[in-house]
């Protein structure tokens, strides 16, 4: 009977230890990408096979892996919704991976995910962009909320949510606005930082900071409350819904009104800003769609289809609810000292350089 090829066969022919082949096959993402093509060309013509290996499994699994950093954050279920059923539609199955914001775990759950799946799905990854590259060169890879020039990407229109929001308290009357700032991990929130700056700028609008929110939750909004009052801010745009809910909580605590002291905006029109009181003036994004159009071009990333090298940006729109109103003259916002400086790209945030 002819011999089965082993992973020593592999080693030999590919010129690597046979460490190396194990650690290819089991967690792609560590070994160099040349190193593992030459690994997985040996393999191929030698007749390496999936059962020689636990964990090496045919290309064609039909299940794609979806990434998100917090899934009881609300942002995450319309996006999580919307990919569903997309891969429903084209017969594909989804593996769903919660990594608790923290880049290390969701760089180690995802290369031991390259084993069972077609590609990947990132939304709003906290991994470093060389992490996030080497994935790439193994599967097929799309991140959400996140430019990387080098991966595909699906994107929303911070700079016009922000500018529309900022319009929009202007329009009231505020002249000075706080921005509760999410974590410094974050490519949008740098983001979303750097246009308020552009924005306050050009409107001759005073802009401060507190922050970050690392883990951008109800409660950490909830704690940032007294800092704002201290400020006497008369306007808030927070990180997202859930910070914003929690300012607008802690603020109420305080003994302020929402919006007849203070006036707060937050991102992303989550179910929860309808459903809080007063409801909460949001950015919406098109999350559903988000979640759809980053399967749907996976699932044709895996076929074979080359993707854009620009990115996918989706349109946003300012839902004004009960939580904005015009600014009362009571609260008067205190000298910030001077006002905006024009803003630069190295001013503008503590980020990570290229995280999400």
């Amino acid at each position: 009977m002819e011999r089965r090829p082993t992973i020593y066969d592999v080693a030999e022919a590919a010129g690597v230890a046979a460490s190396t082949v194990s650690r290819a096959f089991a967690r792609p993402g560590r070994v160099n990408a040349e190193t593992a093509a030459r690994i997985f060309s040996a393999a191929e013509q030698l007749g390496y096979r999936s059962g020689s290996l636990p964990g090496l499994v045919p290309t064609r699994t039909r299940t794609l892996a979806v990434v998100v950093t917090d899934i009881t954050n609300p942002f995450y279920g319309d996006i999580i919704r919307g990919a569903h059923e997309a891969a429903a539609e084209l017969g594909y199955t989804l593996l769903l991976s919660h990594t608790q914001e923290d880049a290390q775990l969701e760089r180690e759950w995802t290369e031991r995910e390259l084993r069972a799946v077609e590609g990947v799905l990132l939304t709003s990854s906290r991994m470093s962009d060389q992490a996030i590259r080497m994935m790439a060169k193994q599967k097929p890879v799309i991140v959400l909320n996140r430019r990387l020039p080098e991966v595909p990407n699906i994107l929303v229109d911070n700079a016009r949510g922000v500018r529309r929001a900022v319009e929009h308290l202007t329009e009231l009357g505020h002249d000075s606005i706080t921005y509760v700032a999410g974590p410094e991990s974050s490519w949008t929130d740098g983001t979303r930082w750097q246009a308020l700056r552009e924005a306050t700028y050009e409107l001759d609008i005073r802009l401060r900071r507190v922050g970050p929110c690392n883990s951008p939750t109800v409660q950490a909004g909830f704690g940032r409350a007294a800092e704002i009052a201290a400020q006497r801010a008369t306007a808030v745009i927070a990180y997202n819904d859930v910070v914003a809910i929690g300012v607008l909580k802690g603020l109420l605590r305080l003994g302020l009104s929402v919006p007849g002291d203070v006036s707060v905006v937050g991102f992303d029109n989550t179910l929860l800003a309808e459903i809080t009181e007063p409801e909460l003036t949001t950015v919406a994004a098109p999350l559903h769609a988000m979640g759809a159009t980053g399967v749907k071009n996976l699932v044709a990333m895996a076929g074979g289809a080359v993707p854009s090298r620009e990115p996918i940006v989706m349109p946003v729109r300012l839902v004004v609810r009960r939580s904005t109103g015009q600014r009362s003259r009571k609260r008067t916002s205190p000298a910030f000292g001077t006002t905006n400086a024009p803003p630069s790209a190295s001013a503008a945030t503590s980020m990570e350089p290229g995280s999400t």
